[in-house]
């Protein structure tokens, strides 16, 4: 009996351990994106669903056109790396069509920056893709965009 008590209190500290440890928080639930779009973009709405499909959660907010834009604006993203809509993730900014497997780089690295765009609308990138296109991929980048404006390119499709 006493071994059965032992291995069972081990087992609640092993779990409590494991639910306080930073890694496990992180591994224990989706990362949100909070997302701005407009409520009648049926990319935007495709691209959630590419997210969602690969590891994320989203919380979606239906804005205007000039919210979305002034919501960018606020999070300090110059209009040129703009698209149709704008999230943030993990402190960073996410603009436009960027594949969920930049998002996690990026949320892995943590590089210095204030995130990522797919400047456009670029047929072939996640939510670019539906059959409405025919298979047609054009090629794009994944930019990383600095603090100071400035960008690079962070992964290219092509």
């Amino acid at each position: 009996m006493q071994r059965r008590s032992l291995l069972t209190t081990a087992a609640a500290l092993f779990g409590a351990a494991a639910a306080a440890s930073p890694v496990f928080a992180l591994t224990a639930s989706k990362p949100v994106l909070e997302v701005w779009k407009t409520p009648t973009c049926g990319c935007c709405h495709d691209w959630i669903k590419h997210v969602e499909a690969n590891g994320f959660a989203v919380k979606s907010h239906d804005v205007s056109e000039a919210a979305k834009s002034s919501t960018r604006a606020q999070l300090g993203l110059a209009e040129k790396y703009g698209s149709c809509h704008t999230a943030v993730v993990g402190g960073y900014v996410i603009e436009g069509h960027v594949p969920a497997r930049d998002i996690h780089r990026l949320l892995k690295d943590r590089p210095r920056a204030l995130g990522l765009t797919v400047p456009g609308m670029t047929v072939g990138s996640p939510g670019m893709d539906g059959p409405e296109y025919g298979g047609r991929k054009d090629p794009y980048a994944v930019l990383l965009v600095q603090r100071d404006g400035g960008a690079s390119v962070y992964q290219s499709y092509k």
